[in-house]
């Protein structure tokens, strides 16, 4: 099926999700992940309405965000950023994804201050507790939160996870239970710098499941473009 061909399956799979959950599909954010894709397919989901494209790595944001800089895109960096790669998205990312430890938040703070912007970020959870992923666990989330205070050009706007891989998607639905339960606590914290606005989970396995549980941003790549060719 052709890009556009998949992206039709991909909202009327998300209008379902949301009005069975009784959310209103036109608040769910799609964000078409393009990593490893080229620009001119990244183009393609563009013109097909997904104009939020997600990148994992620094290097490949960049590069595309000079090759589609003819169009309107919004740009996430959904994937794990190093402190020294910040200088370079810190004026191209919409929304940074994965914050998840102080040091970096201080990174970013820093160069959002020196371009005189206020950078947009999520905090990362590993609600999984995976070795093999990043972010805050459960328990320190609270503090983190409160600690990004500090932050004059820094705002939190909400949560992000990725789920354990399963076959059967159901399993990691106490995933984005949990994930929702804390989403709702920081709601109501009252904390300067911090507006609970979006709540990021849920990928090509498993995002219905995820915008059922509370998910009005999801992360879809494999469904869009195809299986990558990972080096």
């Amino acid at each position: 099926m052709s890009i556009k061909e998949n992206i039709d399956v991909i909202l009327e799979r998300t209008k379902s999700a949301a009005i069975r959950s009784g959310k209103n599909p036109e608040d769910i954010i799609i964000i078409a992940v393009s990593k490893t894709v080229d620009a001119e397919r990244a183009r393609e989901a563009a013109e097909n309405g997904l104009i939020n494209l997600g990148e994992n790595r620094v290097q490949e944001l960049v590069s595309k965000f000079e090759q589609l800089s003819d169009i309107d895109v919004k740009w996430h960096l959904i994937g794990h950023l190093q402190k020294n790669k910040v200088k370079y998205i810190i004026d191209k990312a919409e929304l940074i994804h994965s914050v998840e430890d102080l040091e970096l938040a201080n990174e970013i703070n820093k160069r959002a201050l020196k371009h005189n912007i206020t950078a947009n970020v999520l905090v990362e959870l590993n609600i999984g507790e995976e070795d093999s992923k990043f972010g805050i666990d459960e328990k320190s989330v609270y503090e983190f939160i409160k600690s990004m205070e500090q932050y004059e050009n820094i705002r939190v706007l909400g949560l992000m996870t990725v789920a354990p891989f399963c076959e059967n998607p159901e399993e990691v639905r106490w995933v984005f239970k949990k994930m929702k339960e804390i989403f709702d606590k920081i709601s109501v914290m009252k904390l300067k710098n911090t507006e609970m606005k979006y709540l990021s989970m849920g990928m090509t396995n498993d995002f219905e499941i995820a915008i059922e549980e509370g998910a009005n941003i999801i992360r879809i790549g494999t469904a869009i473009f195809g299986a990558r060719e990972y080096n």
